[in-house]
């Protein structure tokens, strides 16, 4: 029989783990605010998603759910008003969802961010003190999304389409320019940067 404790499957443990405790501790949030886990991983995808992104195809791809599911939470995320649909200025069939300062007030309560702030303190006590946790789990992520499924998110400036000239930001995927705050923000067209130095 395989061993079960080998290296590769301890992170895959410790990841299941970590990510089953955030997941606990958004569901004790959604529950005391009314909502579904759903509806907060919407809400959230839809703070970090670009304004190419922020639509309801996106959001089902990105969550790994099919439109029906998504239709039936964005459905009652509007009746809260915490999500409105607003049609595209250049293509009236395309629809965006934007947070409305409601739904931005309910991530700030349901984001379990203590969590972090027990990881960040936990992590300047450790030996890899001059690695931040943020850089770690951005090196791990990149990594595990470029041997992942076809398809991920990622963040803009790190994609393989970005370029930025001087104070200007240009996507080559969608051959549109970026403002500053999408260059930030995630997008379903990102391709891991290949790594020349290795």
């Amino acid at each position: 029989m395989k061993n079960l404790t080998e290296p590769d499957l301890e992170l895959y443990d410790l990841f299941d783990n970590l990510s089953a405790l955030i997941r606990a501790e958004e569901r004790k949030k959604c529950v005391e605010l009314g909502l579904q886990p759903i509806h907060l991983q919407i809400l959230n995808y839809l703070f970090r998603a670009n304004d190419f992104n922020n639509t309801p195809g996106a959001t089902a791809s990105y969550l790994g759910i099919t439109r029906g599911p998504a239709s039936q939470s964005l459905i009652v995320l509007e009746k809260k008003g915490l999500v409105e649909k607003v049609a595209d200025p250049q293509d009236r069939r395309l629809v965006h969802l934007r947070l409305l300062p409601k739904g931005i007030e309910f991530l700030k309560h349901a984001r379990p961010v203590n969590l972090f702030k027990s990881i960040n303190a936990l992590w300047k006590t450790e030996t890899m003190s001059n690695v931040t946790p943020k850089d770690f789990f951005q090196k791990t992520l990149s990594e595990l999304q470029k041997t992942n499924v076809p398809q991920t998110f990622g963040t803009c400036k790190n994609c393989q389409s970005f370029s930025e000239n001087e104070d200007s930001f240009y996507c080559h995927s969608v051959q549109e320019p970026l403002s500053h705050e999408d260059s930030e923000k995630i997008c379903q067209e990102y391709v891991p940067k290949v790594d020349t130095a290795k």
